[in-house]
């Protein structure tokens, strides 16, 4: 291989430039915010061209909204898709976030961008609706009385955590996780299948 070939620290250029990108925007949006995350450092730290970044996405907010679509794609498979948890579990699953959770990408992508209509936006808010959708669906098969009220605090739940866990540096979850039982415990009858 040509020196012509290879890109700044000796990779070949172009091959895998797209996910180098996307790997770089993770850190980076993740680490420092979206705002604070201009194109020509991401661009240095994926190791590609502004025009290679400009030919796989056709701008920053097209790479912000396939950032938000990677994240977790399949909303939360490794809670709501356990076969050997039951419905009540899985619930209370949804609370297990390790220490080092930072604040969700979603809520910070919301609440950075500042405009509702950006693409970033919508599909966070479409994302927070298929959270909702998800506990609302387990507290129906848990047997909940009120499915979709459940549902909808234990997503509040899960969101103030994630939001109080940023701010106060300190892990949030646990607390989060008490209230749920809470909860759970009111809204789902001693007679239904835990």
């Amino acid at each position: 291989m040509t020196e012509l070939e290879k890109g700044p620290l000796g990779q070949r250029r172009g091959r895998g430039a797209r996910e180098r990108i996307l790997a770089a925007s993770q850190q980076l949006f993740r680490n420092q915010g979206i705002n604070r995350t201009g194109m020509d450092e991401l661009c240095t730290v994926a190791q590609v061209s502004k025009r290679t970044a400009y030919q796989h996405f056709a701008g920053k907010d097209e790479l912000v909204t396939e950032y938000l679509r990677r994240f977790d794609p399949d909303v939360m498979p490794e809670v709501f898709d356990r076969p050997d948890l039951t419905p009540r579990e899985r619930l209370l699953a949804a609370f297990e976030m390790p220490a080092s959770t930072p604040l969700c990408p979603y809520i910070a992508a919301a609440v950075e961008l500042h405009d509702p209509q950006h693409p970033a936006s919508r599909y966070a808010r479409d994302y927070k609706t298929a959270i909702a959708a998800r506990l609302t669906e387990t507290a129906r098969e848990a047997g909940a009385t009120d499915p979709e009220q459940l549902g909808e605090q234990l997503a509040l739940l899960i969101d103030g955590a994630s939001a109080r866990t940023r701010v106060l540096d300190s892990n949030s979850f646990p607390a989060a996780a008490a209230i749920a039982v809470v909860l759970i415990n009111n809204a789902i009858p001693a007679s239904s299948p835990r």
